[in-house]
C-alpha cells in the first residue's frame, strides 16, 4: 500500500512561489493524483482537483502549517468529497454502463504512482474491478477506506481529514471493507499470463473465432462497455462466455470495425489493448481483460472504454510517448 505520511514535522518557513511550485510537483502531486483518482475514478477530475489544491496551497502561509503532506491530503480529500456530491447527481443521468477512465500502466512511472516502489501496488489499487467496487461506496465510506486501507493512515489521522471521530471512521472503513470484499477479489497477474491472455484474445478476434474466444472466457464472464451516450456501446452488462464471445466478435465483424488494429497495452494493471483505426490512426477504444479469479487461465471480465471524453487522457499520454 502507499504510505501517506502524516507525522508531525517542523514548522515551515515561507518560500518563493516558484520554489513552492517545484516542491509541490516533486513531492506531493503524484500522491495527491493517486488519491483523487481512486476517489473519483476520473483522471481529468483528479488533475483538476490537484490543480485546485495547488492554487489554494499557494495562498497559504507555510509558517501556519505543521505538516505540508497532511494538510494537502486533507485538502484533496475534502475537494473530492465536494466533487462526489455533484458527481452522484450526474451519475444518475449517465447513459449506459459507467466505467472509470482508463490509465495506462506506463503512466505509473510518471505522474500517477506516488513513487517508483509503489508502481506494482498502484496498478493493483486502480484495477477496474477495484475502482468499480469503490464507486459503489458512499463518499465518506470511500474516503475512509482509501485513506486507511490504501494509504495506510491510522484512524486518528483519517478522523482529522474527514472531521469525524476515530470510532466513526473505523465504522465507515469496516463497512466499506465488507462491500469491497464482496465485489472485488484481488489477484496478482504475472507478465507471462498477461501476454498469454492478450495473445489468445487477439488471435480469436483477428480470426473472428467465436468458439475460441468463448473457450478463453470463464463461464460467468462479464463484458461492460462505456460509451457515455457519446458513441455506440452495449447499454448493459453482458454475462456468460457464449454471449460475450458472440457479441464481441459480432462487433469486430462489422464493416466499420474491420480496419481496427489491436495494440497491446496494460490498462489499470490489467492485460489489454488499445483499439486503433488502421486508416486514421485514431484511438477507438481501450479493452482491459481481467483474469478470472475462480477459473485460472481464463478471462473473467472484459472492460471496454469507448467514451471519447474518457479516452482523451490516453490520447494525450500516447502523444507524450507514454
Amino acid at each position: 500500500m502507499n504510505r501517506c505520511d502524516d507525522n508531525p514535522g517542523p514548522m515551515s518557513t515561507d518560500a518563493p512561489l516558484s520554489e513552492r511550485a517545484l516542491r509541490f510537483d516533486r513531492e506531493q502531486a503524484r500522491s495527491l493524483r493517486a488519491l483523487a483518482y481512486r476517489m473519483l475514478g476520473s483522471r481529468a477530475e483528479a488533475e483538476d482537483i490537484v490543480q485546485e489544491a495547488w492554487l489554494r496551497w499557494a495562498e497559504v502561509d507555510e509558517a501556519t502549517v505543521r505538516h505540508e503532506g497532511a494538510y494537502l491530503s486533507r485538502l484533496v480529500t475534502n475537494l473530492c468529497l465536494d466533487k462526489l456530491g455533484s458527481a452522484a447527481a450526474r451519475r444518475e443521468h449517465y447513459v449506459g454502463v459507467w466505467l472509470p477512465e482508463p490509465l495506462l500502466d506506463d503512466e505509473a512511472q510518471g505522474a500517477w504512482a506516488p513513487n517508483p516502489e509503489a508502481q506494482a501496488e498502484f496498478a493493483q489499487d486502480v484495477s477496474i474491478a477495484f475502482m468499480l467496487a469503490l464507486q459503489r461506496l458512499s463518499p465518506l465510506e470511500r474516503a475512509a477506506f482509501v485513506l486507511h486501507e490504501v494509504f495506510e493512515l491510522d484512524f486518528d489521522d483519517v478522523a482529522r481529514r474527514l472531521q469525524r471521530s476515530p470510532a466513526a471512521c473505523r465504522q465507515l472503513a469496516s463497512r466499506a471493507r465488507l462491500h469491497v470484499k464482496t465485489d472485488y477479489a484481488r489477484r496478482e497477474v504475472e507478465d507471462e499470463e498477461r501476454e498469454r491472455l492478450f495473445n489468445a484474445f487477439s488471435d480469436a478476434v483477428r480470426n473472428f473465432d467465436v468458439d475460441a474466444l468463448a473457450r478463453l472466457l470463464s463461464e460467468d464472464a462479464v463484458m461492460l462497455s462505456d460509451g457515455g451516450g457519446k458513441v455506440s456501446a452495449v447499454p448493459r452488462a453482458l454475462r456468460g462466455a457464449a454471449l460475450v464471445a458472440r457479441a464481441f466478435i459480432g462487433f469486430a465483424r462489422m464493416p466499420g470495425s474491420r480496419a481496427w488494429r489491436l495494440r497491446p497495452a496494460r490498462i489499470n494493471g490489467l492485460p489489454g489493448c488499445l483499439v486503433v483505426d488502421g486508416d486514421t490512426g485514431a484511438l477507438v477504444q481501450t479493452v482491459a481483460l481481467a483474469p478470472a479469479v475462480d477459473a485460472p487461465g481464463r478471462i473473467g471480465a472484459v472492460y471496454i472504454q469507448r467514451n471519447p471524453d474518457k479516452l482523451r487522457g490516453v490520447v494525450q499520454a500516447l502523444a507524450r510517448g507514454a
